[in-house]
Parts: structure tokens; sequence; C-alpha cells
């Protein structure tokens, strides 16, 4: 161990700004010394926030450039190490770290947030149940604490994992979570056959980067006049709401454009082989134009209610590259937000409801060679069709590592 990672005399290990410990040695205090860990991160969150014991700064005052940027990064690589590794002691001091130290204000909260997100996810699949359990003992008086979200991240985390019902203590927790509203409690507390895809990676089966993969994959369907005829006289009917719903894992991840979410009403219903891409075409939509004027042609192929809800996942769970993954259960209910919005149904509809409902939909992807498509990092676009045949929800997305200026 360096010489200047403990201070002789307190005990207590100091990271100072710049420093680097090796993850074995961070790994091995976590294992023996994690409540020295913990101290090491109230001092560096009082430093970061001016009231710590190092450099002075006025009262108040935030460190700023890289003593900040130093400090936030040994925070994050203790509290994760302490999440990681298997003990009591250090479940409730990665908890106590993320629910209780972590300085507050508008400049903090969104690196705050991804942390705890980050740490509840490393907790479900790290710590046994049995040490996790004591975390949930005392039931919360309000869903607005860092203290409670860590906890209701930790459930959500372990939802996804098929762990955690049936144990009392945290039942009550989640059940309590319902009656103060949280939104990850509006979730099932066990994974739906559905969402078998989420954060599944199979060989082969990457994000779909051309048409070739796209019909490889999905059953194309062939165009129609009649589809085309319906697109022209199909009107868009607005609904900002629902829009930022529907776009949500996309806005979350930080994709680099704004996703586009747009709503029609076709003015009767649509013949059975009409809904594909001749009738997407002619909607008006953004992402579509200058359609036919680049090289490549407009595809759309039939898909189901699994394979959207699993790249509604992805988008937030992955992150974009204007972000950062958002944690499995926030991915999770951002996806569900923007199913429920493609589905047109409250955001408090049960998923088994939404499932059940979806069934009764059509669904397409589709790709187009247009200006407002990156075709690069990645790029989505679905159309759902409703039972009545006459209402349509598209939701289209595009990233990009590439410096556009848009």
């Amino acid at each position: 161990m360096n010489d200047n990672d403990v201070t002789p005399g307190d005990g207590a290990p100091r990271w100072h700004p710049g420093e680097r410990t090796d993850p074995a040695e961070l790994k091995e205090l976590a294992e023996t010394r994690p409540q020295e860990l913990y101290a090491a991160v109230e001092r560096l969150c009082r430093q970061a926030t001016g009231h710590g014991d190092g450099p002075q700064r006025p009262a108040g005052r935030a460190a700023t450039g890289s003593d900040g940027a130093s400090a936030a990064r040994a925070v994050r690589r203790i509290a994760e190490t302490l999440a990681e590794t298997r003990s009591r002691d250090c479940a409730r001091s990665a908890v106590d770290i993320v629910g209780r130290l972590l300085p507050a204000g508008s400049s903090y909260r969104e690196e705050n947030v991804l942390l705890r997100r980050s740490v509840a996810a490393k907790l479900a699949v790290s710590q046994q149940l049995r040490d996790l359990e004591p975390l949930f003992g005392e039931l919360p008086d309000t869903a607005d604490d860092p203290v409670v979200e860590v906890r209701a991240c930790v459930l959500g985390e372990l939802a996804l994992i098929g762990a955690g019902r049936g144990r009392p203590l945290l039942d009550a927790y989640a059940e309590r979570l319902r009656e103060l509203g949280h939104p990850l409690a509006r979730l099932p507390r066990t994974r739906l056959d559905v969402e078998h895809r989420f954060a599944v990676r199979v060989r082969g089966l990457g994000p779909v980067r051309t048409t070739e993969q796209l019909r490889s994959r999905f059953p194309e369907v062939p165009p129609t006049d009649g589809g085309a005829a319906a697109g022209r006289t199909a009107a868009r009917t607005p609904d900002d709401g629902r829009a930022r719903s529907a776009a949500e894992p996309f806005t979350a991840g930080g994709w680099a454009r704004e996703p586009e979410a747009r709503f029609f009403t076709s003015a009767g219903p649509l013949g059975p082989d009409d809904f594909g891409m001749s009738f997407i075409r002619e909607l008006d939509l953004d992402c579509l134009a200058g359609e036919g004027t680049r090289r490549g042609g407009a595809v759309a192929c039939a898909t189901t209610p699994d394979d959207v809800l699993g790249e509604l996942f992805s988008a937030s769970f992955n992150g974009g590259v204007n972000g950062q993954g958002q944690g499995g259960a926030y991915a999770r209910l951002y996806a569900w937000n923007s199913f429920h919005a493609l589905l047109g149904l409250p955001a408090g509809t049960p998923p088994l409801e939404a499932v059940r409902r979806a069934a009764d939909h059509r669904w397409l992807r589709f790709m187009a060679f247009t200006d407002w498509f990156h075709h690069d990092t990645a790029d989505v676009a679905f159309a759902v069709l409703d039972p009545a045949r006459t209402g349509v929800a598209v939701l289209a997305a595009t990233d990009t590592d590439t410096d556009t200026g848009s």
C-alpha cells in the first residue's frame, strides 16, 4: 500500500485528489476495514462541500475542478467496491454512503442518482439476501429521501434477478413503497416472461444496423397501394405527455438526437395487409423526411411486443453516447412507461394487463435511409397499430458518437 493512503495515527484511509489505489488493495480494505473506508468517504464528502479538514475554502463552497472530480471518483470507487464485497458490514456501509453521505445540491444531483443506482445493482448481484435484509428493517415515512431511494433501487434490481419475494422485511418495505407512491413500486417484484430479453446478450443478435439484418431476423411486410392511400389521409393526433413517456428510455439514456414520438388516426380501419412501410412512409414524420432521395430503400418488418420492450429497456440500461446507463430498476421503469404510451394506456396500468392488450396490437420495426437517422451507433424505429386498426403510434430514435452539430 502507498504510504500516502493512510495517515499515521488515525487509522482511516485518506485519499488525496489525483491518487489512485490499486483495485486489489481497495478490495482488501473493504474486506477487512469497511468502517475505515466509510470514514474516508465522510471526509471526502465534507471536503467536497467545503466543510472538510483538508485545505480550507470559504465556508459552504464546494470543491471545483480536479479536486472535486478526484473526490467524486474516489467516493464512487469506494462505494461500488463495498457493494461488491460480500458481507453485511460492507452492504450497510455502501448503502449509507449513497443514502446519507453524498453532498446535496443541484450540481451533484445527476452524479448522485447514477451512483445510487449503480450501487443498488451491485448489491443485488453480489450480496446474500440475509445480509441485505437488515437494511429494510425500518419502514419509511416518505418516498422522497435518498435513504429510501437506494433501497427502492435494490428491490427493483432484485426483482430483475428473481430474488427477494417471500422475505418478510423486503415484502413489508415494498408494500410501504407502494403506499407512498414510489414509481418503482408500480412494477412487479418478479421478472415477467415478456421481459426475457432484458440485459441478455446473444451472439449474433446485436443492434440491427442494415436492412439485410432486419430482413434476416424479422418477416418483411410487403408494400400495398391501400397502405399508401391510408397513410396519406391519416391525421396527426398531438399528445405531448404521451410523447414524452414514449421517448423516456432514450432521453433518460442520453441518446444523441431527441427521439421522435408521434401518434396518428386513420380515416378508417386499415386493411389486414396495409400496415407496413407503404403506410408509414406517408405519415408526417421528421425521421422520414427526404426518404427515397438517398441510397437504400425503407423497410418495415413485423415484430413482437417482447422485442420492442427489450429495445426500450436496453436504450436506458446501456445509455447513449451523451449519457450513462440508468441501472436495471429504472431502465425497466422507463421501458414500461414507454410501452404503456405506445399502447395508449395510463402509466399505472399493471404490466400484465398491458401485455394482454399488446397481443391485440400490430407491431412493426422499420428502417429508413434519411438524414434524420445517423446510421452509426444505433437506430431504432417502431410503429404500433391498435386493435381498431385506426390508431397508430410511431417511435424513432438514433444515436451516434460523431459530432453532427445537431
